[in-house]
């Protein structure tokens, strides 16, 4: 930066350097015909101190033609000594970059001209060659080509990161935003297009920078810190009967040096990460998380961070208490004490500008109407059929409730739940009677936690197995009418389970106990909900499909088009959860109740993981939600008629189903198109045999020979990365953000007549309650979390919106596309309706919060960022 004089401005700067380099290229020459075209990038952010000096090399170098170029290559005519390949066109230059002021905002576009000359031996351009010569990278957004000879306009849809030509070892090639199956390309086209794959597939071996953009494969390796001792060390999550799991993309970072079969972690703020450079999300998303980070991530603050808690205020006495997180009222009094503890950042996140009180949070909509109706039993039960989690509950079909676990194992597991227990709840139905009305539901927490819970409770935490009976009423609102809890048995697992059964009660203790025995199930629903239905099933399975789609199907292909906007963000994201989140010692295992067996349990469960089970319908009917009825709009007949999740979910999957049915019949006419499709079966067979190779049997996934398999294979994929998210998602912070509503961990077990805990139950059952319940600690903690992950970025994109319109070139997807956003247009209203009509009383229930986390939010009108309950992102952004 020395080398150049004082300058007044920028301006001034640039119109010097301009002046010069346009003299220097101020050169006669022929005239000849052009092809003009404007190029959109996103220049580095200039106010990055690491790149003022490369900006200003870059306008140096532009004086003596080290700028960007652009070169055409040809769709139509191949160069027989190069392989055939497309000939390229002579080198062309962007425009008065050196003159050209850009915003300082990371986030805005600056537009450039670049004038081609017109070659009729290169003939109709089909893709193109970028070199940087500069020194910073810059985001190559789109490419338009005017009046280009036997063809028109031209748009080359490009987003992508393009760093300094030395980085790369390959040239960058884009393409335009026609589709070709591998069949149809051009046949200039083909090795570029081949070519391109096997760069993004690398050589699966050495450590990725950042500008590399290499999609490969590995285990969950990069968890525990088994340097730091033997809490801290984690097994290898994946490739393996014991844990098997999805794959996540490869880092290549060194191995541990205690455990050289685990991957070594970065610090707890380093957030540089490897994944491929184009699928970082942009600078107002990473402060958010790096803002998170600070909030609740560092794992050497927390024991500080815990001892002043300790010495202020231990634990949540009263709801008051609780209420006080959102109305503002909690103070430390030691306020210097804590600064010794904790960093500056994090007391900027935390402390409010008044410098007094901390911790305050926004309501969340759960108590905002009224702060007492979440503990009815009412509302107990509609948040299984509209609340965050409204995937696991199912009909019961058979009683007494059976187990799958190995009795050879586990001895007898079945539930001890009597007739005697129910009946007397029933409204004068027997079981049998209710059985066969579709009455009886259950919500089953026993086999997926029994096989862990003797480890887990030697933990902070103390907690049960748990099985709910629900009982269908006459006006559809679901009501409890028994809990089970089950412990394993001190004799050891063979002698099964010991296990209490509990029900109803409106006053006194018993009502106390009940209160009790319902937070207990809580508390599995919530740790559930989080490690399986919202991280297993959705970020971690739908990684492999990212990084098999970018390494066996082209940009050119059609399903590529079509699947890689529901993959924005998600490996960033998921990069991010591994390093703070679902690590050893990170906020998962902190906050809720399987603690450092987290993970070990998640990949239990993943055994039993189908794709083809993914889909909505066939996971309703799976679980007894529905049966098929051909009558019926979506071919199902819902066993509860006022099912919210159900109802505007099977909306929403069929209008993706109508959308991906319409694209995928437009470019596969026939089954022979499917079969043919060389591309489309590496990818499946990928997918299959790597990215999930741990669950590789043929039985889970369709064979992809038809077009009926492509289509539901598209629709799955869609809908998991999309609704299936939201729906378990977006709600977090509005159900789970009061946490005497859905408690994450349990530090107690029930208490027992005659002991000190049963007299403080009878005495303050609030206060037996919160000390029953997640700590005040790990409520800050969970609040941080579910704050940031309830969030819609600002920047969003909507299920039925594309980031740019020409996203295709070919008319009749893009109707087809037209369809598919008015569809999601007239759910909207379709939805709005349902909630206003009273006698649906589970779209908002006791608490009066309307069902819209499957409202699409496709209107530019309804769409807001924040904490807002509704709105359907295309991808797994957040």
């Amino acid at each position: 930066m020395g080398i150049f004089p004082p300058c007044s401005s920028k301006e001034t700067l640039g119109n010097l350097l301009g002046t010069v380099c346009g003299k220097i290229r101020d050169v006669p020459e022929i005239k000849q015909r052009k092809i003009k075209g404007t190029i959109v990038l996103m220049k580095k952010n200039v106010m990055d101190v690491t790149d003022v000096g490369a900006s200003l090399l870059d306008r140096f170098h532009e004086v003596f033609g080290k700028g960007v170029s652009l070169q055409l290559i040809s769709a139509s005519h191949g160069d027989p000594e190069k392989g055939n390949r497309g000939k390229l066109g002579k080198k062309a230059y962007l425009q008065d970059w050196v003159s050209k002021l850009t915003s300082l905002s990371a986030q805005d576009d600056a537009t450039f001209s670049i004038e081609f000359p017109w070659d009729e031996s290169v003939g109709v351009p089909g893709a193109f060659i970028i070199r940087n010569q500069h020194h910073s990278q810059f985001y190559l957004k789109t490419v338009t080509l005017e009046d280009v000879p036997e063809h028109g306009q031209l748009h080359f849809v490009c987003n992508s990161w393009i760093y300094p030509q030395h980085r790369y070892k390959y040239d960058r090639v884009f393409f335009p935003n026609k589709a070709h199956l591998p069949s149809d390309t051009p046949e200039p086209l083909k090795i570029y297009r081949e070519e391109e794959l096997k760069n993004l597939r690398g050589n699966s071996s050495g450590m990725l920078k950042e500008w590399d953009r290499v999609y490969d494969y590995a285990y969950y390796n990069d968890l525990g810190s088994p340097e730091k001792g033997k809490e801290f060390a984690r097994p290898v999550i994946g490739g393996s009967k014991e844990y098997p799991y999805p794959r996540r993309g490869r880092t290549g970072r060194r191995p541990n040096k205690k455990d050289p079969n685990s991957e070594s972690r970065l610090s707890p703020l380093n957030f540089k990460i490897y994944v491929p450079r184009d699928e970082n999300f942009n600078q107002v998303k990473l402060s958010d998380l790096a803002g998170y980070a600070l909030k609740s991530a560092g794992p050497g603050m927390l024991p500080e961070l815990k001892s002043v808690f300790d010495r202020t205020i231990n634990e949540f006495d009263t709801f008051q208490d609780v209420l006080n997180l959102f109305e503002g009222a909690i103070k430390f009094p030691e306020l210097d004490k804590i600064r010794e503890y904790i960093p500056l950042e994090l007391l900027k996140e935390l402390i409010r500008s008044d410098g007094e009180q901390l911790l305050n949070f926004p309501m969340p909509d759960v108590i905002k109407e009224n702060k007492s109706a979440w503990r009815t039993d009412e509302e107990f039960g509609r948040e299984m059929l509209a609340g965050v989690n409204p995937v696991l509950v199912r009909r019961l079909q058979e009683f007494p409730p059976t187990s799958k676990l190995d009795p050879q194992v586990y001895g007898n597991q079945n539930s001890t739940i009597t007739r005697n227990h129910l009946e007397k709840y029933m409204n004068g139905l027997t079981i049998d009677e209710a059985i066969e009305k579709q009455k009886l539901f259950i919500l089953d927490h026993h086999d997926a936690l029994m096989t862990f819970l003797r480890r887990i409770n030697t933990t902070t935490t103390k907690t049960y197995a748990s099985r709910t009976i629900l009982l269908l009423q006459d006006d559809g609102t679901l009501k409890p009418i028994a809990i089970e809890l089950s412990l394993p048995h001190e004799e050891g697992d063979l002698h099964g389970p010991i296990s209490e059964v509990f029900t109803p009660s409106e006053h006194g203790t018993e009502n106390s106990i009940w209160q009790l025995a319902k937070a207990y199930v809580a508390v599995n629903d919530s740790g559930y909900h989080q490690l399986i239905c919202h991280w297993l099933n959705t970020h971690a399975v739908i990684e492999p499909f990212i990084i098999a789609t970018n390494r066996q199907l082209s940009v050119l292909h059609p399903i590529y088009k079509l699947l890689q906007p529901h993959f924005r963000d998600t490996m960033n994201i998921n990069a991010r959860a591994r390093h703070i989140l679902i690590n050893a010692g990170g906020v998962l295992e902190r906050i809720f109740f399987p603690a450092r067996y987290c993970m070990e349990m998640c990949s239990a469960i993943y055994k039993n993981w189908n794709f083809i089970e993914q889909g909505l319908p066939e996971n309703l009917i799976k679980r007894g939600m529905a049966v098929q009825d051909s009558s019926q709009p979506h071919g199902l007949k819902l066993v509860i008629e006022d099912y919210p999740y159900a109802v505007d979910g099977l909306e929403i999957w069929s209008a993706i189903e109508a959308w991906v049915e319409d694209y995928c019949r437009f470019y596969y006419p026939t089954d022979d198109k499917v079969q043919e499709d060389i591309e489309l079966h590496k990818w499946w067979t990928e997918l299959r045999e790597e990215g999930h190779g741990d669950l590789k049997d043929e039985q889970w996934w369709p064979k992809m020979q038809t077009r009926h398999e492509l289509i539901k294979a598209c629709t799955v994929i869609i809908w998991m990365a999309s609704a299936l998210h939201a729906a378990v998602n977006f709600g977090q912070y509005a159900y789970m953000g009061y946490l005497p509503n859905r408690p994450t961990v349990s530090r107690r077990l029930m208490p027992k007549p005659g002991t000190s805990e049963f007299e403080e139950l009878e005495s303050n059952p609030e206060l037996a309650f919160l000390k029953t319940i997640t700590p005040q600690l790990q409520s800050v903690v969970l609040l941080s979390l579910i704050e940031m992950l309830s969030r819609h970025s600002s920047d969003e994109i909507y299920i039925g919106q594309r980031d740019t319109p020409h996203w295709t070139a070919d008319r009749q997807p893009q109707e087809a596309f037209k369809q598919f956003s008015g569809a999601l247009v007239e759910i909207e209203t379709k939805i709005l309706e349902r909630n206003r009509d009273k006698a649906l009383r589970n779209r908002t229930g006791p608490i009066n919060v309307p069902y819209t986390l499957l409202y699409p939010n496709t209107s530019d009108s309804s769409r807001q960022s924040g904490l807002n309950v509704r709105g359907i992102p295309n991808s797994i952004s957040i």
